[in-house]
């Protein structure tokens, strides 16, 4: 079956700014399936943030967030507004490097995401993390992401950034296989190319991302992100990385 494609929407943050409805409009109609939410909802209600995917026919495919919005009464608000989204995954956008940056320290922190995992299995959902450059590092004999996926029971999302992962040195072939069924999302980063360069432009082996994906990583969902524009250009870069997702096949 066809993998949906969701947007990452920190690729058009400041577009959402102004006006989330509209965004979400153009989003839909460029054949997009889905958006992931990147740290904020644009001074949305969650029930205005329904209405708006029921109108456009996206879905809610992840939230990124950050642990304070993972603890305490925080995280009962969380769960509250992506039940109503039907977000079947909350993503960590990124760790604060105390986290990160020993086989102790890592070890622990995977304990946090096993218990918030266990937490949030009665409400339908799973946590996640996403990877950057930097947690491809050497630590103690392994990399972070790998302490990370090796210490996390299989229910916790490893959702792989292909680009950040290339930029810091790790391969994300050999990653996909070594953590088979943990790649329930991955985002679809470029890598190595020309300046201006958007998905499908640069030097990523796209054809083996997709094969490994498709039998060994248990994707639910490719999500496009492109960071580095602003405003009309950003929309336009995504409208143009998934042009060429569907020149793929996808």
């Amino acid at each position: 079956k066809k993998i949906p494609v969701g947007l990452e929407l920190w690729s058009v943050r400041d577009s959402c700014q102004k006006d989330l409805p509209g965004v979400l409009r153009a989003v839909a109609e460029m054949g997009y399936d889905g958006i992931e939410f990147a740290h904020s909802y644009y001074g949305h209600d969650a029930e205005s943030l329904r209405k708006l995917l029921d109108q456009t026919g996206l879905k809610s495919c992840g939230m990124h967030t950050t642990l304070p919005h993972l603890q305490g009464k925080a995280l009962q608000e969380t769960i509250r507004i992506h039940k109503l989204l039907g977000t079947p995954y909350l993503i960590v956008a990124s760790l604060p490097r105390k986290r990160l940056h020993s086989r102790r320290a890592l070890v622990d922190t995977a304990k946090w995401f096993n218990d918030l995992s266990q937490q949030l299995k009665e409400h339908g959902m799973k946590i996640g993390y996403h990877c950057h450059a930097g947690d491809f590092v050497s630590v103690d004999g392994s990399t972070p992401w790998e302490l990370l996926g090796e210490h996390t029971n299989s229910d916790v999302i490893l959702q792989l950034d292909v680009g950040n992962c290339l930029s810091g040195g790790g391969d994300p072939y050999a990653l996909l296989k070594k953590f088979p069924g943990r790649t329930l999302s991955i985002h679809l980063k470029e890598h190595g190319g020309p300046a201006g360069s958007v998905f499908g432009e640069g030097k990523v082996n796209w054809s083996k991302v997709f094969q490994l994906c498709e039998t060994v990583g248990g994707t639910q969902w490719y999500i496009i992100e492109e960071e580095s524009r602003k405003g009309p250009a950003a929309l336009e870069a995504v409208r143009r990385a998934l042009n060429n997702l569907r020149k793929m096949g996808k």
